[in-house]
């Protein structure tokens, strides 16, 4: 991808591109920023992905620790049925989210793209599988001094979950950033497009110029390679201490 980004179109129409190439250009990228809004749609994608991420991280954290420490009735139960999602994809529920994202009048806006998805049953599932592995004589001390749930869980079940909080928003920022079926359907405006649609567009528009298509894709992959390089050490740490192997 990055080979064929920095090549020219009449290099490789003529075989000329090799693993690395001879001659490196940016007319690529000039080309597709010039003739689409990729900046705007790059600014949905940053939009939409944080606040899906934030919300996520939120309610899966919130969720896990109610799993995981707080007894009610039909705890159990509930737990297995928030797994048993997981084996649904979202093709199946397509339909009935578009009915009710059109009666609550968000057809066509950033939140149609960002409420449906601002939950995760394995978000869930991770965060509550690493609040286990917290003693509960540390909890019960808490509480001994004073401390309500919610003050317990922001003092100190939250500051130990840092490497948790790294996954579930690394998670959640690749998939909203990633995502293409739902928010084609869910924007209709050209202006509120993501990056995913807008390379479809690009590749309906330019057909087979493969080096516009390369150079918009390594727009796309870059800024999620970047945040994973930066903190891959959070990732693979909360995916062991969450107990995902």
């Amino acid at each position: 991808m990055v080979v064929v980004a920095l090549s020219s179109r009449r290099d490789l129409l003529a075989g000329r591109v090799g693993v690395v190439p001879d001659a490196l250009t940016l007319e690529n990228f000039r080309r597709v920023l010039d003739s689409f809004p990729v900046t705007t749609w790059f600014g949905n994608s940053v939009a939409i992905a944080l606040s899906t991420a934030v919300l996520t991280v939120v309610t899966n954290l919130l969720a896990g620790y109610a799993f995981a420490h707080l007894r009610f009735r039909g705890s159990s139960t509930l737990f297995v049925l928030l797994l048993g999602t997981l084996v649904l994809p979202v093709q199946v529920i397509m339909v009935a989210l578009f009915r009710l994202v059109t009666e609550l009048h968000l057809y066509g806006t950033y939140w149609a793209v960002i409420l449906p998805t601002s939950a995760s049953a394995l978000g869930v599932f991770l965060s509550r599988q690493y609040f286990v592995g917290i003693p509960r004589d540390l909890l019960d001390a808490a509480r001994l001094d004073g401390a309500g749930e919610w003050r317990t869980f922001t003092r100190v079940v939250l500051p130990l979950a840092k490497p948790l909080v790294a996954v579930l928003f690394f998670m959640s920022l690749l998939s909203s950033w990633n995502d293409f079926a739902w928010p084609l359907i869910a924007l209709k405006d050209n202006d509120l497009f993501t990056l995913p649609i807008g390379l479809l567009y690009l590749q309906g528009q330019y057909g087979p110029d493969y080096t516009a298509t390369m150079a918009f894709a390594l727009i796309n992959v870059a800024p999620m390679l970047a945040v994973f390089l930066v903190f891959q050490r959070f990732f693979v740490r909360g995916f062991v201490t969450s107990g995902l192997r």
